[in-house]
């Protein structure tokens, strides 16, 4: 009887430490997907930063008087990629908030110059930049779900006693500042 005790109790706590072991594997795992979502991400700002010098320089060659939004673009661009380095998920969102919103009014005031926006180099770097952007919203939307896993899972029962144990943390969501989810006017930005 002493044996089956024994072998009941060893068996019991081999059990424990294998579901502990596949907890810890889980966990491991979530924590990668949001690295490599962060990654991809990373990726296409990085690929969107090369492309803005370009088109900001080919704007200044007819769009002599919009200085101002021309410099936005580039203080924000600098935003960026210092959010981005540093991996400041909640300062990325506010700078790509104030890249967009430039890149946007960018775009909008070249309707105003009629050669700009018949220049292919503009053109190609205009639709490169959308298409960045577009990528980067799907993107964002996949880090944000495994974010969301992630989250949630460090949170739940029994897994948040390993996740604490061996220190899995919260990651933050990447959330774009109010004025970039708001409706653009477009009125406004040509009065600008």
């Amino acid at each position: 009887m002493d044996n089956i005790g024994s072998y009941i109790f060893w068996g019991v706590i081999a059990a424990l430490v294998i579901y502990i072991i596949s907890i810890y594997n889980h966990l491991v795992r979530i924590k990668h997907n949001v690295s490599k979502a962060w990654s991809n991400i990373d990726v296409l700002l990085k690929q969107r930063h090369d492309e803005i010098p370009k088109l900001v320089e080919t704007c200044k060659q007819y769009m002599k008087f919009e200085q101002e939004t021309l410099e936005k673009v580039m203080q924000a661009r600098s935003q960026v990629s210092e959010a981005r380095q540093k991996q400041d998920v909640p300062g990325l969102g506010a700078a790509e908030g104030a890249l967009r919103m430039g890149l946007g009014q960018l775009f909008a005031l070249a309707e105003d110059y009629p050669e700009l926006r018949a220049n292919e180099n503009f053109q190609h770097l205009q639709a490169r930049i959308s298409t960045l952007e577009n990528t980067i919203a799907d993107r964002r939307e996949f880090y944000n779900e495994s974010v969301n896993i992630n989250n949630i899972a460090i949170d739940t029962f029994p897994d948040l006693i390993v996740a604490r144990l061996f220190g899995f943390g919260p990651r933050d969501l990447l959330e774009f500042e109010a004025g970039e989810i708001a409706d653009v006017s477009v009125k406004e930005l040509f009065e600008t």
